[in-house]
């Protein structure tokens, strides 16, 4: 806690508040270099031809902006530790205590009706009740009560006793067009008489829409009647017509008058507001108001023309309806595995589309009335400063309000912008509870907080806390956007958030909260897995302190392996102490006694985190050599209690085994809600794989899995900041993600390792010179490409060579590259500049990036930086079009002083399409955020965006590797495997060549695997963005015949044929025409999809030709063909049928029918007459 002010008390809370900005905090604005990772900056180049995206270094793009968090030192003495700090940024500095606002303002003399009555017609509690109502609406409010803040008029001062009064008497007691007032009063001075009527909507209160005043010097001590003719607008008085297009619904009317003396400062030229205080008699009185649809039709003395009649008419006498909408909004449905990193969900919401709500919601601006409710289970408390829980960003990247964070220590600080600017922070007295369920209940009413905290499912109280403040809070949910967990500004918590609700307009006390933990038995599992992880962690911790101290006597160890037999020996004497453990715990785990005793681990680090974790690897890695044998899959049982001790131990590579595992039921029984639990546990410990899967499930919505996009991308954006990291990253088993389908015959070909033919031809043309050799040697080895396994050392040593021997550009550049970063080499900026520029007078775009890479990282010459940048993105480089925006967006563009957004995403736009990672996840934060025009809120395609570069990662790409190497070899137990494993991530190559291995093995998958492999895979693999036309002719082909346990569907099988002949495979068109052969009617929806020419819809023959035709020009083979030979068989047919319906050949076939019966008879005749004379 700060230095604290003197002097100065707070009523209404507990605590003080400080005059210091928050440690760590330098105002609201963001701060280049903090949050996200390192800092951002234009992208260094790449090397040409084998990577796919950019080469940006650094971290996760958008982590250069920050951010400032309001941070707490800790509690004060009254057990609340809060802070505050200005807007403006800078380092710390004492701020000036500016005294407490004054409670409420001054009053305004209420209006009243005289001593001795009320206004005529009311009377008894009614009528008491009914002017407390007009009271209340008439005079200024005196507090935060109310929804609508008034003027505040000054007391008049009144000190003399006038016998002056004015009454009135409405005719008609409701509002009409033109309202008869009877006006009576009496003067005792000259004086001015006040008749004003004031309205109040649902929208706005005490608008005057009728004034009138008038003299009177003459008639003193007299009592006067005027009579007065109240118009009202036409608004309040008729239905909606034609002109009338929006009347109002009217609330209140009320009519009041008074008088004023006219030396006492009433006079015609004084202002209403100004009159009204020296009134020395008032009255008023309320109207009655008519619903809209009771009014009656104004008279508007217009014909309208009939068709403006007709079409008024048709809608006159509709009753508009408020669309059905909720302030209760469920944030959050399923459980989120937050890692702890700097991604998280991000929700956005519109303004009501009820007026009513939305006017509410406007009201409460500057006195938030709201209620979060949220569901956590936390592992560790913070690691940095501040993690985030549920906090608002505005439209200018600055924390709104709410915003809620977890401390190092537990604690809650919860912070909130003021109207005035500034933001106050305010930290929990309690902290939260770990490894343990519990529900957050958040609830704002104006200045007071109420934070309430319930334990499991029975929401046992935990802790409370009320909290309040003075100060005005500004709260607008749709100027920006919410964010669960991290962001680039912060990291999220450890841990799993569960349901959230978020009441928009309602305070609700934890008891009318609904918000149940859903997912039960998920979270129990969750609960347990952690409890027995625990037990894990604490046996393996114990067992390598013991292993590595030594000590004890002998015959005390009862555990102990072949190394260590040796080792007492031949080496010094030594022994092992006794370990803690008795035979219950023992027979708990024995798969992990087991694998201990078998380990030697007197090389494992002596960090007890990082040595449970070495543990863990080591046991994953005996498990998949035993997955990786000829017959693996019988394995897979047995191999399932050592991946769970791995898992338990952090090493979540075999979470993710495992979630695949029960998930598909590969080789044990399937268990949807086992495989959810590890697939959690992974996406929690940030391994891709499994992050990639939750992705992909909440992206389709499959396998019980809620379609939510925001989840979706909150997973697929974890691992994509990393793709573009792990790529730049030497060691770990990467490879290169490549598209090779199974049924590709010639592409396989071509696969090699760095003994086949391939390679070793490539190696002799290199030797001897060839400069595209010696780049694709390279390039292979560096990503790891085609089957060779990945050497960057290797790959180093060619592009020395072939920059240093031959002039190839391409070479010269990747190797001046490779200096400037030290890859397995010595850095030598001198010699890479001077490579990078004889590349770029070759004319390589890609070098002449580099060269504005080079004097904005190491010379700051922006300007001759954007210059070179300039001149690469005209030649085709994404690269430079990239670092463009770098320079708009942190406002250092030459000649523009100011950061431009909007022309920063255009340029990342742009490099996007080019293949450009960096520029593709900063696409893909602007469509979930929609906070940029030009980038107009779409959730689904920032999903799409950040999946596309999720799925280039390496480490995905190892495992495909390793399932094509299976493939190749014969190894069909190990294939299915690494395929199941890449497949299930949601990668269309995978899946479909999954499919494929399952249709050539079908008892393979048959044996092994729980799901239905061809249609599952082939059925995801269609519902992929560019999806390949063959997979759709499978799924045609499955509807149409049924599979399995699928019945059969000749309209989806259609769907299927037409989008394959939509992506110009000939088959989808002849398949269609078979079926038009077979009688089936193709639904016109489906022709329009093909843009087959409306006006032959009913003509099948029409359809059969256009199909054919079609079929034979997409046709790839040159020859004829079946669709070539379908279209001839079809003329010949028509030809025939033209022929057999002709009258020329029914008059030839009549009479060559004739000749031949003549013919015959004559012929017969002829015989018989021969057989008599031979008789």
């Amino acid at each position: 806690m700060g230095e604290r002010e003197k002097g100065e008390r707070r009523e209404g809370r507990e605590g003080s508040r400080t005059g210091r900005a928050p440690e760590g905090g330098r105002g609201r604005k963001a701060k280049k270099g903090e949050g996200g990772g390192a800092g951002r900056e234009p992208g260094p180049p790449r090397r040409g031809g084998g990577r796919p995206g950019g080469g940006w270094e650094g971290g996760a793009p958008g982590g250069g902006r920050s951010l400032h968090q309001v941070t707490c030192s800790g509690p004060d003495p009254g057990g609340l530790a809060m802070q505050r700090r200005g807007a403006g940024l800078g380092w710390p500095r004492r701020q000036q205590q500016q005294p407490p606002p004054p409670a409420v303002g001054p009053r305004a003399a209420a209006m009243a009706p005289p001593s001795g009555g009320v206004p005529p017609g009311l009377g008894g509690r009614a009528a008491c009740a009914l002017l407390l109502f007009c009271y209340l609406n008439v005079v200024p409010s005196l507090g935060r009560q109310t929804s609508l803040t008034t003027s505040v008029t000054p007391k008049a001062e009144q000190s003399t006793a006038y016998k002056d009064f004015i009454y009135f008497t409405v005719v008609e007691g409701n509002v009409r067009n033109v309202s008869e007032v009877s006006v009576e009063y009496l003067c005792s001075q000259p004086c001015v008489v006040n008749l004003e009527a004031v309205v109040s909507s649902e929208f706005r209160s005490s608008i005057p829409v009728y004034k009138k005043r008038w003299k009177n010097e003459k008639h003193l001590h007299t009592s006067r009647t005027q009579i007065v003719h109240v118009r009202f607008p036409s608004i309040m008085v008729y239905r909606d017509d034609y002109f009338i297009r929006h009347s109002i619904s009217v609330s209140a009317v009320i009519l009041r008058a008074w008088i004023t003396h006219r030396y006492s400062g009433g006079d015609l030229n004084v202002k209403w507001e100004d009159n009204l205080l020296h009134a020395v008699a008032k009255n008023y009185t309320l109207l009655k108001t008519v619903p809209p649809f009771e009014r009656p039709f104004k008279d508007h003395q217009v014909c309208l023309e009939w068709n403006m009649d007709y079409i008024w008419n048709l809608r006159a006498n509709k009753i508009p309806q408020c669309p059905l909408e909720s302030d209760v909004v469920t944030l959050l449905g399923f459980l989120y595995a937050s890692s702890g990193e700097n991604t998280g969900i991000v929700k956005k919401f519109p303004r009501f589309h009820n007026r009513e709500l939305e006017a509410t919601r406007r009201q409460r601006i500057d006195y938030p009335v709201f209620t979060v409710s949220l569901w956590l289970y936390l592992l560790h408390y913070c690691k940095a400063s501040l993690c985030g829980i549920l906090y608002f960003v505005d439209s200018n990247e600055m924390y709104g309000t709410p915003s809620v964070f977890l401390t190092e220590e537990g604690h809650l600080h919860i912070q909130m912008h003021l109207v005035k600017g500034e933001d106050l922070a305010v930290k929990t007295k309690f902290t939260m509870p770990l490894k343990e369920w519990f529900r957050l209940d958040l609830s704002f009413n104006g200045g007071q907080i109420v934070v309430a905290t319930s334990l499991g499912q029975d929401l046992k109280s935990y802790h409370n806390q009320t909290i309040s403040f003075r100060e005005d809070f500004y709260y607008n949910d749709t100027a920006g956007y919410f964010i669960i967990g991290g962001s680039r500004y912060v990291t999220g918590i450890e841990g799993f958030f569960g349901p959230l609700k978020y009441y928009r307009l309602h305070t609700l006390h934890p008891a009318q909260i609904l918000n149940p933990l859903l997912e039960k038995q998920l979270a129990d599992r969750i609960k347990l897995y952690y409890e027995r992880c625990a037990e894990v962690q604490e046996i393996v911790s114990v067992y390598m302190s013991t292993v590595q101290q030594g000590g004890g006597r002998p015959e005390a160890c009862d555990l102990r392996n072949s190394y260590l037999d040796l080792k007492l020996r031949y080496g010094r004497p030594s022994t092992c102490r006794a370990f803690p453990w008795e035979q219950e715990l023992k027979d708990r785990h024995p798969s992990l006694f087991q694998t201990l005793v078998e380990m030697g681990l007197l090389t494992v680090p002596r960090n007890q985190n990082e040595s449970v974790l070495e543990v863990g690897g080591r046991i994953f890695e005996k498990a998949v050599k035993r997955l990786s044998s000829v017959d693996g899959l019988h394995q897979i049982s047995s191999v399932v209690p050592f991946l769970m001790d791995s898992s338990c131990c952090g090493y979540h590579k075999a979470s993710y085994y495992l979630a695949v595992f029960y998930e598909t039921g590969l080789s044990v029984p399937q268990d949807q809600l086992q495989g959810m639990l590890y697939s959690l546990v992974g996406g929690q410990g940030s391994e891709r794989l499994s992050s990639m899967n939750l992705g992909y499930k909440h992206y389709q919505g499959v396998d019980n899995y809620p379609l939510d996009w925001e989840l979706s991308y909150a997973y697929y954006s974890n691992i994509a900041t990393k793709t573009p990291l792990d790529q730049h990253t030497l060691q770990g088993d990467q490879a290169y993600v490549e598209t090779i389908r199974l049924k590709d015959e010639e592409t396989l070909k071509v696969q090699t390792k760095e003994d086949g033919d391939v390679f070793m031809w490539l190696k002799h043309e290199a030797t001897r010179g060839n400069a595209a050799a010696q780049q694709r040697l390279a390039q292979m080895l560096f990503w790891g490409q085609q089957g060779v396994a990945k050497n960057p050392e290797a790959a180093i040593e060619w592009y020395a060579k072939g920059a240093l021997e031959t002039e190839d550009p391409a070479l010269i550049y990747d190797y001046a590259i490779v200096l400037f970063k030290g890859q397995g080499v010595k850095k030598n900026r001198r010699l890479a500049l001077e490579l990078m520029k004889k590349a770029a007078s070759k004319g390589l775009h890609q070098a002449v990036n580099g060269l504005g890479w080079y004097y904005h990282k190491f010379k700051k010459n922006y300007a001759k930086a954007a210059k070179y940048w300039l001149k690469a993105e005209e030649m085709g480089n994404p690269d430079a079009s990239y670092n463009l925006g770098v320079l708009h967006l942190d406002g250092i563009f030459p000649g523009i002083p100011e950061r431009n957004q909007t022309l920063a995403g255009e340029y990342f736009h742009k490099a996007a399409q080019g293949g450009h990672i960096e520029g593709t996840l900063w696409c893909s934060l602007y469509y979930i955020t929609g906070n940029l025009e030009t980038f107009p809120r779409d959730p689904e395609k920032a999903v799409v965006w950040a999946k596309h570069v999720a799925e280039k990662n390496g480490y995905l790409g190892h495992v495909i590797r390793k399932g094509l190497n299976a493939y190749l070899e014969g190894s069909w137990h190990e294939a299915l495997l690494y395929y199941v494993l890449a497949a299930e991530t949601g990668i269309e190559v995978s899946q479909t060549n999954l499919a494929h291995i399952c249709e050539e093995r079908p008892d393979l998958a048959k044996r092994y695997l729980s799901v239905n492999c061809v249609w599952r895979y082939y059925n995801f693999s269609v519902f992929q963005i560019g999806a390949p036309s063959f997979a759709y002719l499978k799924m045609g082909d499955l509807y149409y015949y049924g599979h399995q346990n699928q019945s059969q569907d000749l309209e989806l099988s259609v769907q299927m044929y037409a989008q394959a002949a939509l992506d110009g495979d000939s088959q989808g068109f002849f398949n269609l025409a078979l079926l038009i052969e077979e009688g089936a009617i193709i639904p016109h929806h489906i022709l329009d999809f093909l843009e087959i020419d409306p006006t032959i819809h009913s003509n099948n023959i029409s359809i059969l030709q256009e199909l054919y035709e079609r079929c034979w020009s997409q046709s790839s083979e040159e020859s004829f063909s079946p669709c070539s030979l379908a279209w001839l068989y079809l003329h010949l047919r028509l030809i025939w049928g033209a022929v057999l319906h002709s009258a020329l050949i029914y008059f030839l076939g009549t009479f060559l029918l004739s000749v031949l019966i003549a013919w015959t008879v004559q012929y017969f005749q002829s015989v018989s007459d021969g057989q008599t004379e031979a008789t």
